[in-house]
């Protein structure tokens, strides 16, 4: 199976944001031919207020950036992971950060809401408060793609590694984990956790990021970008250079066998007294 990567700069404007992811799949599905696309974290809109964010999420199923990767997956008979959206909560002032993943049909076969908030001060300073603007999710979720057993994670997860064991469990192949690490963080935890994940699972770990920079209020920040598909080695076979564009790699499902097979983790689980 072939995946493309769709690395992005969005911003605080959608329409912007949702042309800008329309034509990259689109380029994505001439140039590469991909089986599977995976957009980054909050692809539609990033930065702004608290209440531009609320102005800009959508309802799902439902709404721009929804029906658009709906619509496109559709159109050239691919799968498309839609890295995550700004979902709306009936009766919340705060929103879901929800992946939402489409069949070539078009059709949503899973919907993950990120679990673990970003709530630090980075070492350069900048205050971050997710849990302030998102309300987590509580769910494991995975999906059948054509034989391939994706499971699904968003950015801040990536750093816990019960919830990929968790995945483990349920005998994923892939791990899409869609992105918007920080620069600071970013070049010395990005690689070196997203490699971790890969040989821990002994899966693919596929990571579209956010890249650039955003104005969030009246504070310019910046992502990491490093777009990158880890094998079940820990090798990284596929990386993307700065700015936006596109990484990809084929899935081998007969590597990930033979991995196991040569180290058996899952056989050698214990369960240590409490």
């Amino acid at each position: 199976m072939k995946v493309t990567l769709v690395q992005m700069n969005s911003i605080d404007d959608k329409a912007v944001n949702l042309a800008n992811a329309r034509a990259l799949i689109e380029q994505a599905v001439q140039q590469e031919r991909p089986d599977w696309i995976c957009l980054p974290e909050v692809f539609d809109f990033m930065g702004g207020s608290r209440a531009d964010k609320m102005a800009a999420a959508e309802e799902l199923p439902g709404g721009p950036a929804y029906e658009m990767c709906s619509e496109l997956a559709r159109k050239h008979k691919v799968f498309i992971h839609a890295g995550s959206i700004l979902e709306k909560i009936p009766d919340e002032d705060r929103l879901h950060n929800t992946s939402v993943a489409f069949n070539r049909d078009g059709k949503e076969v899973a919907r993950y809401r990120k679990i673990h908030m970003f709530d630090i001060t980075a070492p350069d300073g900048a205050k971050y408060h997710e849990s302030a603007a998102f309300k987590a999710g509580d769910a494991v979720v995975t999906y059948d793609c054509e034989g391939f057993k994706i499971g699904c994670a968003i950015c801040y997860d990536l750093r816990f590694p019960y919830l990929f064991q968790a995945l483990a469990q349920q005998n994923v192949d892939i791990v899409a984990l869609p992105a918007a690490f920080t620069l600071v963080t970013g070049k010395d935890h990005w690689e070196v956790l997203c490699r971790a994940r890969a040989i821990e699972m002994q899966a693919y770990v596929c990571a579209p990021a956010q890249t650039g920079s955003h104005k969030a209020g009246h504070e310019t920040r910046f992502t990491y970008g490093n777009s990158l598909i880890a094998d079940p080695w820990g090798h990284v076979v596929a990386k993307a250079s700065e700015g936006s564009g596109l990484v990809s790699s084929h899935i081998d499902l007969d590597r990930i066998r033979k991995i196991r097979a040569m180290i058996p983790v899952s056989q050698h689980r214990v369960k240590l007294p409490a």
